[in-house]
């Protein structure tokens, strides 16, 4: 799965990929990025 790296400024696929529940109830995927291994996280598919 794809989301925005803050310290890469692109696009770019995570790893250890995670489902988390939000405290309002929504679903989010959390990783690492595969390229510098900064925290990754992505509202809405779990």
């Amino acid at each position: 799965m794809q989301a925005y790296c803050m310290k890469c400024r692109a696009k770019k696929e995570m790893k250890d990929l995670e489902s988390v529940t939000l405290k309002n109830g929504r679903t989010a995927t959390q990783g690492t990025c595969s390229s510098c291994g900064t925290k990754m996280f992505k509202i809405g598919k779990a």
